[in-house]
């Protein structure tokens, strides 16, 4: 139980478990559930966002914006959870469909799940998710080009801008680097961002997928509100606060299988 007496440093690690648990805090409820001032709460977040353990804004704090390594190390980590989002996500799949898949680890998994010989095809801005289509054979397979962007693996820029929104998809399955119920998707690319933007209207459907570590963060581009989300895929033991958040933002919900 927190009291008037309780360190800064003890109301700091409570701050931080509060946002692992719920993706936000509040500052006024903070400082009532502390029995402090808003004052003392906010120099608490003011520091720990100084550490980059969190993100501070208006009237609370978010957690840390999600740090993206180079796509190679991406493909190396977590590589369970994803494979378990990607069959979750590539289930939503109808055959014949016209599918925009946005670069990224997650999405490379979905690439490997997709459903094979059911006229199914795939238009996307990434070189390693269209060779590895043509590998497997069965689904037809068109790579967007512009500029080569190493870290994102993607093709980026004016050209695949262009190419995007003259497309028409049955669905996009978005590269999630940030989600939040309240302040949406988001990208860490001022160049993603808008061919992501164009993705999401250039489909009748949207899906994205994030990782546990993506919920309730903020990047630094935003790409749309959560009301584009038609489904949003998530871990089987993501936080029940951040499905009821987005829950109540009327955003279906589907859980991956345990893996």
């Amino acid at each position: 139980m927190m009291t008037p007496d309780t360190l800064p440093g003890e109301r700091q690690q409570t701050i931080l478990r509060l946002l692992r648990e719920q993706g936000r805090v509040f500052s006024a409820q903070l400082a009532l559930q502390m029995e402090v001032s808003e004052d003392s709460i906010r120099r608490d977040l003011r520091e720990l966002a100084s550490q980059g353990l969190c993100r501070k804004v208006h009237g609370g704090a978010l957690p840390a914006a999600v740090e993206f390594p180079p796509l190679p190390a991406r493909h190396a980590q977590q590589p369970a959870q994803k494979h378990a989002l990607a069959l979750a996500a590539a289930a939503c799949v109808r055959p014949g469909e016209r599918i925009l898949l946005d670069a990224g680890s997650t999405n490379s998994a979905i690439a490997a799940c997709l459903p094979q010989q059911q006229g199914l095809h795939v238009i996307t801005n990434a070189p390693d998710i269209a060779l590895a289509l043509l590998a497997r054979g069965g689904i037809e397979v068109t790579l967007i080009g512009g500029r080569l962007d190493p870290r994102a693996g993607a093709c980026i820029g004016a050209q695949a801008l262009e190419t995007v929104a003259g497309l028409r998809a049955d669905v996009c399955f978005i590269g999630t680097c940030a989600v939040d119920a309240e302040a949406g998707l988001w990208a860490i690319d001022g160049e993603e961002a808008p061919l992501k933007r164009a993705a999401l209207a250039a489909s009748s459907r949207c899906v994205a997928v994030a990782t546990n570590d993506k919920l309730g963060t903020q990047a630094a581009y935003r790409v749309g509100g959560v009301e584009q989300i038609d489904l949003l895929v998530i871990e089987h033991d993501a936080p029940d606060a951040q499905v009821a958040a987005f829950a109540r933002r009327g955003v279906y919900i589907q859980r991956a299988a345990p893996y």
